[in-house]
């Protein structure tokens, strides 16, 4: 499932009662060579809940007010007033005794420590004895086990399973039910029966069900007997308990439940939202179910490992509407009382999770690909949108099945355009929604950025029919299974099919963004123990998603893209429509590599535990010692958990230019222990470890070994791949932030930005100037803010006066542009305001409108931030005006 843009800020620990010496200048500023951090002492990681997306599709941007207030004062020279109390001792609470001497006890005091002696034994046995006996006349006898307490159903009885977790001696065969939605009401009625093997003789039934008004249910066992059953509810586990008046056998029976529930009030569940049309009021129906919500549709077994066929039937009034589900629709007919009853084919095995069904007035244009029929449906005025998803959708579909290995398992795959939706797309089997924006494309208003993130989420959705939906995890403690997976695949194949869309550099900012998140002491594994549905909604955070595609993407590394290929193949194959775990994967890989390595082991050290590593890497001529610890946005060693970590870190380096031809220029170094030692030749003057950043994890050189670094680059940067160039300015940063690098030395390092013309490195340099800036704007040094955003322009005037306001070159290259632009912008640089002015004037008196893909690839993609940052300038206001209203227009 893809998660929106939507971002809620992190929490963060505000410091207090500062004291500013003096203000610095920003170039004596890079010159310290004792500076101290910049993160903060503490902070803390708040994970995001399922439906307002992790990932938005391809950005990530990362909030400006993380920032620390106590360490950006350290930054920039502060003091801070220590507030310490100590604890007082005061003297009259004890007796002093001289030196040498002890003191003397009393006969009284002899007699109250005897007592209290044999007081304390006395309370030692019996409470050692209190819970194996029960005292009577008769003498002690052995207590009976403590017998369960179940839980108070909503009508006062009692409750017959006190878990949230369901019983698995009763298990779904197959469902089939009936909906019938009334549109112009906010309810609908169904009927669920479902076929059920019980293995344990039981008069009880535990299921889901949530908001839904049981009103009949019964229970056909074999022999053809019929039993009405009373219905118990505990709203707290959201289940119910069938209750038959006589021992269900073992076997299969049919239990049947009627209800009526209202809509959703939320975008979660079976909900209903109306939307204008044509200047008309219209509506539609449709499914939101993962995690936990398709109880709130249907009486269910609502957890991923029971899986189940599903016969799915709608019951619908307006002809102008149509419904759809997972499977292809067998046939419509016509009910006693007028109704139109569509009733579609049984599904494959699956998860409620994936259960899907909309109704609505929609249109599609199809086309089909290896005897499957590919569907893209939208509302009626937006079916000129459809074209490039559905050749996307084809395109991917392919590729996938082929990847895999395994043909796409469906005669059907719909992709559909919700006109109000939370998530940015959802990968219900055969039945995809989406967000409006995630899959319609407007050839004559969309940017080429649009394009890019349109197929990220159309990969990410594919990957899923069979990576979540063919193999699906048992549990939710497993959703990075799914979702790291779904986005690792989602750039790599979007890369293999799509490159002029640059989803490497869109990868390289989200491991970026994950690994400052990963870094809060308060993080947490990515496979950890969960229960309640609140915990599942907290799992579906950028890291089950980035952290769990960073990962894949170092071990593809590591083993060598033809050894994963080959694992991920046999790993779909032998556990298709089953549900699995991350051992299972691991299991899969260890077949292939013959446990050499141990994959399990390794990739254990990487789900189960929190945060990620930092790799001190120091050098002696010919010999490296490397060692590792876990790195945490934190300068107070107090404040370190789980310091001790020993990940299996696949070391990958290199020591001079490789043109890809050289099979032994890229090296590795897997790490078990936490100190190694790697040989280099004398002969290489510098070390680069984590090439490509394909790893997860930061390096810190030493001081030899960055000063190494730095002079390669100033001397010729090209030797380095860009994303490398990008990492190193990032864990230097990352590493001055915490006092580990003086600040003096990052800035030297930026130094070569004079010679940089790629996006990446730029990009993640721009970032780092915003970050300080944004500390300095809020200890409201406004003039050395200034000073350190006229050293960035400096460094980087060589690339941004090459730039233009034009529609051209490739997607890194238009990104490129837009941030020096903005960058320019933001700082006042008068051509730039005067170009923007000029534009506007253009429109307002001519009516003329850039090029349209500028509104989202060109200079208008940082609006708020231009416009905060032309206030803070003071620019004129009739020009401040002008420029506001002008990028309002064009914000996209």
């Amino acid at each position: 499932m893809e998660k929106s843009n939507d971002r809620a800020q992190l929490p963060r620990n505000m410091i207090e009662n500062s004291m500013f010496e003096e203000e610095p200048d920003v170039v004596d500023l890079a010159k310290e060579p004792t500076m101290n951090s910049l993160e903060s002492e503490e902070m803390e990681y708040e994970p995001r809940s399922s439906r307002l997306l992790v990932r938005g599709l391809g950005e990530h941007e990362l909030d400006e007010d993380e920032e620390d207030y106590e360490s950006s004062a350290k930054l920039l020279g502060m003091s801070f007033m220590n507030r310490s109390s100590g604890l007082r001792n005061s003297a009259t609470n004890y007796r002093q005794v001289r030196d040498g001497l002890c003191p003397v006890s009393s006969p009284r005091t002899v007699i109250v420590c005897v007592v209290v002696v044999i007081i304390a034994v006395s309370l030692v046995t019996v409470v050692y004895l209190l819970p194996k006996c029960t005292f009577t006349k008769e003498g002690c006898h052995e207590k009976k086990a403590m017998e369960l307490v179940y839980p108070i159903a909503r009508n006062g009885k009692v409750f017959p399973w006190a878990i949230s977790r369901l019983p698995n001696s009763i298990k779904p065969i197959h469902y089939i039910l009936t909906l019938h939605p009334n549109m112009t009401t906010m309810s609908f009625t169904g009927t669920v029966q479902i076929n059920l093997n019980i293995t344990a003789r039981s008069k009880n039934i535990v299921l889901h069900s949530s908001d839904l008004r049981i009103t009949k249910a019964n229970v056909l066992v074999p022999g053809g007997t019929t039993m009405d059953a009373e219905v118990l509810e505990y709203p707290r586990f959201e289940e119910i308990a069938i209750i038959s008046p006589e021992s269900l056998p073992k076997g299969n029976c049919l239990l049947t439940i009627e209800y009526t529930s209202n809509f959703s009030s939320s975008y979660y569940g079976f909900y209903k939202i109306d939307y204008m049309d044509k200047g008309s009021k219209r509506s539609l129906a449709a499914t939101q179910f993962e995690p936990t919500a398709a109880r709130k549709a249907f009486p269910c077994f609502d957890e991923p490992a029971f899986k189940s066929t599903f016969q799915i039937n709608i019951i619908r009034k307006d002809e102008s509407m149509i419904s759809l589900s997972n499977m292809p629709k067998a046939k419509t007919s016509t009910t006693s009382d007028g109704l139109l009853l569509d009733e579609f084919s049984t599904s494959v095995k699956m998860s409620t999770y994936l259960v899907a069904f909309i109704v609505g007035d929609i249109k599609n244009t199809t086309r089909e690909t290896n005897d499957t029929l590919v569907s893209v449906y939208t509302v009626p005025e937006k079916t000129d949108q459809v074209k490039y998803a559905l050749d996307s959708a084809v395109k991917l579909l392919d590729f996938y099945s082929n990847y895999y290995g395994i043909k796409y398992p469906l005669e059907k795959l719909d992709l559909v355009a919700i006109p109000d939706f939370q998530a940015a797309a959802m990968e219900n089997w055969g039945l995809i929604t989406f967000r409006e924006t995630s899959l319609l494309y407007n050839e004559d208003s969309s940017s080429i950025k649009d394009k890019q993130t349109i197929t990220i989420a159309i990969a990410h959705e594919l990957t899923h029919q069979w990576f979540g939906n063919l193999v699906t995890m048992e549990w939710w403690n497993d959703l990075w299974l799914n979702e790291g997976f779904a986005t690792y695949m989602e750039y790599f194949s979007v890369s293999s099919l799509f490159p002029e869309l640059n989803s490497e550099n869109s990868f390289l900012k989200m491991r970026f963004m994950a690994l400052k998140k990963d870094s809060l002491n308060a993080s947490h594994p990515i496979s950890t123990d969960i229960r309640s549905p609140e915990q599942i909604e907290e799992m579906f955070n950028d890291l089950s998603y980035i952290k769990g595609a960073s990962i894949l993407l170092m071990l593809k590394t590591f083993l060598s893209e033809d050894m994963f290929h080959l694992s991920i193949r046999s790993y779909l194959q032998s556990h298709q429509y089953g549900s699995t775990t991350s051992d299972s994967l691991w299991d899969s890989l260890n077949v292939v590599t013959k446990e050499n390595p141990n994959v399990k082991n390794m990739m254990k050290t990487w789900t189960q535990k929190a945060g990620y590593p930092l790799v001190t890497a120091l050098r002696k001529g010919e010999e490296i010692t490397v060692r590792q610890e876990r790195f945490l946005r934190s300068t107070k060693p107090d404040h370190a958990t789980n310091a001790s970590t020993v990940w299996h870190i696949p070391l990958t380096y290199v020591t001079k230019k490789c043109n890809g031809v050289d099979p032994d220029c890229d090296k590795v170094y897997l790490l078990k222990a936490p100190t190694g030692t790697i040989n280099v030749s004398s002969e290489f003057p510098w070390v680069k470890f984590n090439v490509n950043m394909t790893g997860y994890y930061i390096v810190d050189y030493g001081a030899d070994g960055w000063d190494a670094l730095i002079e390669q680059l100033h001397r010729d940067h090209t030797v380095l791949h860009s994303s490398d160039r990008a990492n190193l300015i990032h864990d230097i940063f990352m590493l001055a932030g915490v006092g580990k690098v003086p600040l003096a030395k990052a800035f030297k390092l930026l130094g070569y930005l004079v010679n940089e013309t790629d996006s990446a490195p730029i990009i993640q340099a721009l970032h780092q100037f915003y970050h300080i800036r944004g500390i300095l704007l809020k200890r409201g040094l406004d003039d050395l803010s200034d000073k350190l955003m006229e050293r960035g322009l400096d460094l980087l005037n060589n690339t941004l006066i090459k730039q233009t306001w034009k529609d051209e070159g490739t997607l890194a290259e238009r990104e490129l542009r837009t941030s020096l632009l903005d960058f320019a912008c933001s700082n006042g640089v008068l051509n730039c305001l005067d170009r923007a002015t000029e534009l506007f004037n253009s429109w307002r008196f001519n009516e003329t409108r850039l090029v349209q893909k500028l509104q989202k690839a060109g200079p208008f993609s940082g609006v708020d931030t231009i416009l905060q940052s032309m206030n803070q300038k003071r620019v004129k206001s009739s020009k401040l005006l002008q420029v506001q209203i002008m990028l309002k227009i064009y914000r996209g």
